[in-house]
């Protein structure tokens, strides 16, 4: 069986396994204070061209993602997200756990517009500031989104100036930063994400690394204490080295950018079998995700020797399956795949 259902389903690259190796041979102080994150952090500094921005590494994106929040409001403060968003769907209601209530907005392939955030931000900020509502402070957006899709750099400034315009900050989810930065089409830098975000984070479990996320804060007003936020929320790993080396090990030398991008490469080899039989897609999607259409039968003569994510089925009844290439996907997996498509 091919695994295709997601983007973490190989441990780690190789490179990442030789870092860890070595810094096995020494010993380090604790909770991130080491000297393996010390270099991580000046060479996401260098990247983003923000040499004053806060670096923190976590173990995973949903903790990333709570604790940026719960740190960036007051109680009686919001979330602008889309429907779609990993906040709203896929996390356990983390946020609202902490705090913080979610205003989901529709989403067009995952995307949320600059226009509908003003809408819902100008509700309270020009409606009279009403103390029984939460005011929204934090604009929450995923690069690529769930569905595979991109916001351009138009869209990004557009969405910061709203943010600007009515005193919230912009969070961008990278769980999946390498695969939208490597993309056909794709117009953001990373420089573009730490001029644009107030916060976002080079995600590392799905783009080679064995697990981790690197956050960056560019904001100010973010900094003061963070660290402590983490702490509270069982995010400040005692062996910090264990992330901060992994990500030298994809960022030194360009590796996280070179493998995503490689994954995103296989993936349009599968989209354009797919289209080749003019089965369907859900999402026009150009990053590792993809998302189509198919039979029953379709369905079942690839589940045979395929796993890839169920994800509903469409008004008209057919199966909405996801197919996600990764760092680890081979152009033998690829091509195998591609002999089945064709067979359908």
């Amino acid at each position: 069986m091919i695994r295709f259902n997601n983007d973490y389903n190989r441990t780690a690259h190789p490179r990442v396994w030789e870092v860890l190796q070595q810094a096995a041979q020494e010993s380090h102080p604790g909770y991130g204070t080491d000297d393996w994150c010390a270099r991580a952090e000046g060479i996401i500094r260098a990247l983003t061209g923000q040499p004053e921005a806060a670096v923190w590494f976590f173990p995973g994106a949903t903790q990333a993602n709570f604790i940026v929040i719960s740190a960036a409001l007051s109680p009686v403060e919001s979330v602008i997200c889309a429907e779609t968003g990993h906040i709203q769907c896929h996390e356990a209601a983390s946020v609202e756990h902490v705090g913080h209530k979610l205003l989901a907005l529709p989403a067009t392939d995952g995307k949320i517009t600059a226009e509908q955030i003003a809408e819902c931000a100008a509700a309270y900020y020009e409606g009279g500031e009403p103390e029984y509502w939460t005011a929204p402070k934090l604009v929450y957006i995923s690069f690529p989104t769930e569905s595979g899709t991109l916001y351009s750099k138009a869209e990004l400034e557009a969405i910061h100036s709203v943010c600007r315009t009515y005193g919230m900050y912009l969070f961008v989810d990278g769980a999946r930063l390498g695969y939208g930065l490597g993309a056909e089409g794709n117009d953001v830098t990373v420089r573009d994400l730490a001029a644009l975000a107030d916060a976002f984070y080079f995600g590392g479990t799905k783009c080679g690394a064995m697990f981790g996320e690197a956050v960056v804060l560019t904001a100010d007003a973010l900094k003061p204490r963070f660290k402590a936020y983490m702490k509270q929320n069982g995010a400040v790993l005692a062996k910090g080295w264990l992330l901060g080396a992994q990500f030298c090990a994809l960022l030194e030398d360009g590796l996280y950018f070179r493998i995503t991008a490689e994954a995103d490469r296989l993936a349009l080899r599968v989209k354009a079998a797919f289209a080749e039989r003019s089965i369907p897609f859900h999402v026009d999607s150009p990053t590792n995700q993809q998302f189509v259409c198919l039979t029953d039968a379709q369905a079942e003569a690839l589940g045979r020797d395929f796993t890839f994510e169920e994800e509903g089925r469409t008004a008209d009844g057919l199966r909405i399956a996801r197919f996600c290439t990764s760092w680890a996907t081979t152009e033998e997996e690829v091509d195998t795949l591609i002999a089945a498509i064709r067979a359908l």
